[in-house]
């Protein structure tokens, strides 16, 4: 029996040897690289040590293999900038605080009112135009005037918001110029103003102070908040497809504590109707929120309850300070917005005027007015980095205003240009402020 052990100990050795030098041949030539089979090719259970035992045959032992921990400690998870339409950061943003004038360019001298604009500093002008005087016939469009306005302001050099209202009344419910009953319609008209003037419009508010009656056909409610909702959704797909670089802004509430039908739902109420509307959606159709921050005759840095203004009323609600805008603010991000910016598309403080409704304008002299709007812009700019632009309500309303006979109507008292566009003092002070900011820019960049 001993020569027939030495014999298939032999040839055990053999078998071995010869499973290892093949494995060193093929296993990883010079040049290649061992490609491994599919583990979806391979079928039935893996295969365990033969219970056959060669009579004098070695016993190999079984390498021990460390098993695999059943609970991996997860790897810290990246901050990544979510990606938007045309693979762009979601959402867009401003990279420093933007500043803007808003503007009527409608038949009337545009040359002056903008050269203005530019010698101040601002960098954009917001211009609102009616849906309903842009659009008819169904699907006729007739942009006419608007397209020298567009034209104007890009030959100064200025970027241009537009804010959209007023639907054709064939287009709601009961025919008023309330929001469209069919977001699509809508969204058709944005589409194709977004087209025309691709690379010339550089940012859309849809809509503007829709909480107030009169901006939505004449009644509102909370219900509305939704349908607002689904409009800037429609709103926000068609005007990315056709240009992703374009800010969306989401409407603006005006801030109001009134609660009636024929008049206002509180600005606080329809944010939180907005915000809440199908578990939040609104956030992934908007690059920033728009607010209209009041004023009345406060200055800038007051807030009611806890540091209520000096002046002659109007100051028992905070919808009447400036700082009000922190109160939305909070509400955005109790509902997870807090990655949008905050776009101040109107704020401004009133001078004398002969409107019902304004008369805190006659405790403000233009002196105040200049310091208080250079103050919101300084707070805007050192204490709130979340927003992104603010637009001065308004730029050339005063002229506008006086060549209608009426240069104390309330509209003239808030511009910072007189009615024949000589400079009120809030312009001097509001250009010498910018100045400051982009000096301190230009030395932060190295330039």
């Amino acid at each position: 029996m001993k020569p027939l052990r030495m014999y298939m100990r032999s040839v055990i050795y053999l078998a071995l040897a010869a499973v290892l030098l093949n494995a060193c041949m093929f296993g990883s030539q010079k040049g290649q690289e061992a490609v491994a089979l599919p583990t979806a090719q391979i079928e039935g259970a893996v295969p365990t040590q033969s219970s056959v035992v060669i009579e004098g045959a070695p016993v190999i032992a079984t390498p021990s293999i460390t098993p695999i921990p059943t609970e991996i400690p997860p790897a810290p998870t990246p901050t990544l900038q979510p990606i938007g339409p045309g693979d762009l950061a979601f959402p867009l943003k401003t990279e420093q605080l933007e500043f803007g004038a808003v503007a009527h360019l409608f038949y009337t001298d545009r040359y002056t009112p903008l050269v203005a604009a530019r010698d101040a500093g601002f960098g954009w002008v917001r211009q609102q135009i009616h849906w309903k005087d842009q659009e008819g016939p169904a699907g006729n469009y007739a942009w006419g005037e608007l397209d020298y306005i567009v034209d104007a302001v890009n030959a100064q050099d200025l970027k241009i918001l537009i804010s959209v209202v007023q639907s054709p009344s064939f287009y709601t419910s009961n025919g008023s110029t309330g929001m469209p009953a069919n977001p699509q319609n809508f969204g058709d008209f944005l589409a194709a103003l977004a087209q025309h003037y691709d690379g010339r419009v550089h940012a859309i508010e849809i809509w503007n102070e829709q909480n107030l009656a009169y901006e939505n056909g004449g009644q509102v409610s909370l219900k509305d908040a939704g349908h607002y909702v689904e409009i800037l959704k429609e709103s926000y797909t068609r005007i990315k497809a056709v240009n992703p670089n374009i800010y969306i802004v989401a409407g603006p509430p005006a801030s109001t504590s009134v609660n009636s039908p024929g008049v206002a739902v509180d600005d606080l109420s329809y944010y939180r109707a907005m915000y809440s509307y199908q578990n939040g959606i609104i956030r992934n159709y908007m690059d920033a929120q728009g607010v209209h921050p009041g004023g009345s005759a406060n200055p800038p840095d007051t807030l009611w309850p806890d540091n209520p203004s000096p002046a002659d009323g109007w100051t028992t609600e905070s919808t009447f300070y400036f700082r009000h805008i922190e109160n939305v603010r909070a509400l955005m991000e109790e509902y997870g917005m807090d990655q949008h910016q905050v776009w101040i598309t109107e704020f401004g403080w009133a001078t004398q005027n002969n409107s019902p409704g304004f008369e805190f304008g006659n405790q403000i002299s233009y002196e105040q007015q200049a310091e208080y709007i250079v103050g919101a812009m300084r707070l805007a700019k050192e204490e709130y980095p979340w927003v992104g632009a603010m637009f001065l309500w308004n730029l050339n309303f005063g002229p506008l205003q006086a060549r209608n006979g009426n240069p104390y109507h309330e509209q003239a008292s808030f511009s910072i240009l007189n009615g024949d566009y000589s400079p009120r003092p809030a312009y001097w002070a509001i250009q010498q402020y910018i100045g400051e900011v982009r000096t301190a820019q230009n030395v932060a960049g190295g330039e």
